[in-house]
């Protein structure tokens, strides 16, 4: 059959699945076996993306730093999101410090660009890691260095739940 529980911590309704087998023992119904799961359309599977789309991600980050709005940059970000950024031993674990790191690091005009992308990814989730290298448009200067993204869906939109980066250490 099918039914119904409300869980009182949360309000939420979850449509389930059932079926019991009954014994009479001593003359009294008793439950033998008790099987339940969750109806099929109540599961998350989770927002499709493939590791080419992942990889696009970048460029909504990137297009992001062109804007030279700290603010557009931190809307990129997950709201449990992290930094852990290349010029800055400061780990930025909300929205107010993400946006405090891109004030100073947007004046350098940085474009970065792909070079070695290796994604894998999850239910609701997709990781990018690899080389990129920047273009800093105030000094011509390139900086290549490491990265790792973590995506994640939510409200809607995939956003950078974990952001590490550090310059290549030859």
């Amino acid at each position: 059959g099918i039914y119904e529980f409300t869980m009182g911590a949360t309000g939420d309704v979850v449509k389930a699945r059932y079926t019991y087998n009954y014994v009479k023992e001593d003359g009294i119904w008793k439950i033998q076996h008790h099987h339940s799961s969750v109806m099929p359309e109540g599961m998350d599977l989770g927002q499709p993306i493939t590791e080419d789309e992942v990889r696009g991600l970048f460029s909504l980050w990137n297009n992001a730093l062109a804007t030279e709005e700290p603010k557009e940059v931190a809307k990129r970000y997950a709201k449990a999101g992290v930094l852990l950024p290349t010029v800055s031993d400061v780990p930025r674990t909300d929205f107010a410090s993400i946006e405090d790191y891109f004030v100073n690091f947007l004046k350098l005009k940085p474009q970065g660009e792909i070079l070695d992308s290796y994604v894998t990814i999850g239910n609701n989730w997709a990781q990018d890691v690899g080389i990129y290298e920047f273009t800093m448009g105030a000094t011509g200067k390139k900086v290549k260095g490491r990265y790792s993204f973590i995506y994640v869906h939510e409200d809607g939109e995939w956003k950078i739940n974990h952001h590490h980066s550090s310059i290549m250490p030859e």
